[in-house]
């Protein structure tokens, strides 16, 4: 090892330890570029295999961080199938994909609003797929007025917290039999801010906040995630989830203007902020094991405030109400 190697592995924990801790410099963009340069999850033996033959389903694969995974996983030589609300912009977003990645890549759609439409295309996936590698729970969106779905749900909850479960208690079978295989979740640091808190799953009208709504969503997202991985352990199938920390995508500008703009070039591309979803979807499964919540390729704390931490029981009680949602509706 060279001298500036050795001074970088010194370096490399302390200094993470000091951007994790500040939770801007952690989140934004100079969080991952210092990371990238100094952690050996980085460098050129971090994990990451190629993904020639395997089969990948990414939610919300159109644009931003979703996109730029799409992409980069399918430059790996995976066979990537996006899930879609519009069928023009998956096709857009696939022929994106194969310009990118120099082959081709697949869609189908669903409204993950509706159940039954999630229904319908696991159906049709496992009808025309022998296998599933690799599931990464993308989508997700901040809506700012309430609004219920035709099944009874506050869509924040509809679409990123049952239809997720729902899609893999679909695929599930899909996903043994492709063994070792791996189901991603893509959080945010908003969840930090919420406990698991299942009674404020079912939102009403009145004070509703989109904002809170979504932090709820995703902190409900990695309370799940971990539940599977102890649910299913030993059945060949790894659960992880992650955040991408500050990305600047279309998304983030239509629900945050104002955070958007303040942060301005702080936030990361959408590329790095989809780095860790890729690490995850083709590192070695002997290197991750399962029910991690990652941030930047380490696994990171699912508590930073003593008063988000629930009580005992609480992800138990978030996976039967779950649960009795997705097969009542």
């Amino acid at each position: 090892m060279t001298v500036a190697g050795a001074a970088r592995d010194l370096l490399a924990d302390p200094v993470d330890a000091v951007l994790e801790a500040s939770v801007a410099g952690s989140f934004s963009r100079l969080g991952y570029e210092v990371r990238s340069r100094l952690l050996p999850e980085f460098s050129d033996d971090g994990g990451e295999r190629r993904l020639d033959g395997r089969t990948v389903l990414i939610t919300g694969g159109t644009s931003g961080i979703g996109l730029a995974a799409a992409c980069a996983l399918a430059g790996m030589g995976a066979n990537v199938h996006l899930l879609a609300r519009s069928a023009e912009r998956a096709g857009r977003a696939t022929r994106q994909i194969a310009a990118a990645a120099r082959g081709t890549a697949g869609f189908g759609v669903a409204d993950l609003d509706d159940l039954e439409s999630v229904r319908s295309f696991a159906a049709r996936f496992g009808d025309s797929h022998d296998r599933l590698d690799v599931l990464i729970h993308n989508a997700g969106a901040v809506h700012r007025s309430y609004q219920r779905t035709s099944g009874g749900l506050e869509r924040t909850v509809a679409g990123q917290v049952v239809a997720p479960f729902v899609l893999t208690s679909l695929l599930i079978g899909l996903l043994r039999r492709s063994a070792p295989a791996r189901v991603v979740t893509v959080s945010s640091g908003g969840m930090y801010t919420r406990p698991v808190d299942v009674a404020a799953l079912d939102a009403r009208p009145d004070g509703y906040r989109g904002v809170a709504a979504y932090a709820l969503a995703k902190r409900a997202q990695v309370a799940l995630s971990a539940q599977w991985a102890a649910r299913t352990a030993g059945c060949g199938v790894a659960f992880h989830a992650m955040h991408p920390g500050w990305v600047r995508t279309p998304g983030i500008a239509r629900s945050l203007p104002a955070f958007s703009r303040l942060m301005g070039p702080a936030l990361r591309t959408p590329d790095q902020g989809a780095d860790t979803i890729v690490w995850l979807a083709s590192a070695d499964h002997a290197l991750l094991g399962s029910g991690g919540f990652w941030h930047d390729r380490r696994r990171r704390p699912v508590y930073r405030f003593p008063g988000a931490k629930p009580a005992g029981g609480a992800d138990r009680g978030l996976w039967d109400w779950v649960a009795a949602k997705a097969e009542s509706r």
